[in-house]
């Protein structure tokens, strides 16, 4: 016969009944009948050409070949298990999306997962689109931004603050370049006029497609930007910006993480979530 035809599933079954030399044992712990069990043994010795075992009165006792036979099965069997289990459990993948205006926050959050988690692997897809449809996107997972959102956990909400290059610290803020993480106005002019005293006129005004880019920019001196002060945290914090004002005024809107949802409960995804939450 050949290597193909050979009864691999009938190998659990001999192991087993070898064990217990009862095939009413054997059955009842593989969850088979004992006619199940004698007809995989019965598959196995035709495919080897000689009998596995010997009946008597009292049950089975295994054949002279059966007897040589069962320690190299029981190895190479006990390996095959063995090379399942690291293939099963070496990286779980998670397909995640995210806005680019959320990296400065995610990084050093997914570090903290691959420290935590080492067989988990994030694909991360960064994008501009700011929600996920898991009916047509082949996501895991997503940090999804707006306003009215309820879906998911949230992870913070959007609370805006100046902050400039601590090289232009000091200077007067009308005259600094506005730095603009939309095509409009609409974030700087919601933080104005929130503030009390004198206004500030926007003479000098840069536009930039995200949040990151603006505030990448005021990083290197560009001008003052308006972000958020989740997301320029670590950069306040290494002294790469400073915020002229401790103002902050929160525009309704939130990231959040949403996942697919999936019988599988194995499959990283509750690790990946909680690890997220827990590190703030």
């Amino acid at each position: 016969m050949s290597r193909r035809s050979l009864p691999l599933n009938a190998i659990d079954a001999f192991l087993v009944t070898a064990r217990h030399l009862n095939l009413t044992h054997a059955a009842a712990e593989l969850c088979l009948t004992q006619g199940a069990v004698s007809r995989k043994i019965a598959s196995l010795e035709a495919w080897f050409g000689f009998p596995l075992f010997e009946r008597h009165a009292r049950g089975l006792r295994l054949s002279p070949q059966g007897s040589a036979l069962l320690p190299e099965l029981q190895s190479a069997f006990e390996q095959l298990l063995s090379v399942a289990d690291q293939a099963r459990s070496q990286h779980t993948v998670i397909r995640l999306k995210a806005p680019t205006c959320a990296m400065r926050w995610l990084v050093p959050r997914l570090l903290e997962v691959e420290r935590e988690h080492p067989d988990l692997q994030i694909a991360l897809t960064t994008t501009t689109d700011h929600n996920v449809n898991f009916k047509t996107e082949s996501y895991d997972a997503a940090i999804v931004f707006g306003t009215h959102m309820s879906a998911g956990d949230l992870l913070f909400e959007e609370a805006l603050t100046p902050v400039i290059s601590p090289v232009r610290a000091g200077a007067a803020l009308g005259s600094l370049t506005f730095l603009h993480p939309t095509r409009d106005k609409t974030d700087w002019s919601l933080w104005l006029t929130k503030q009390e005293g004198p206004g500030f006129a926007m003479h000098k005004n840069q536009h930039f497609d995200t949040m990151d880019l603006a505030i990448t920019a005021a990083i290197q001196g560009l001008g003052v930007a308006i972000a958020d002060e989740t997301l320029v945290a670590e950069d306040i914090h290494a002294g790469r910006l400073v915020r002229p004002y401790e103002t902050s005024i929160k525009t309704g809107a939130s990231y959040r993480l949403v996942l697919r949802e999936t019988p599988d409960e194995e499959n990283g995804l509750a690790a990946f979530r909680a690890c997220l939450l827990n590190r703030g």
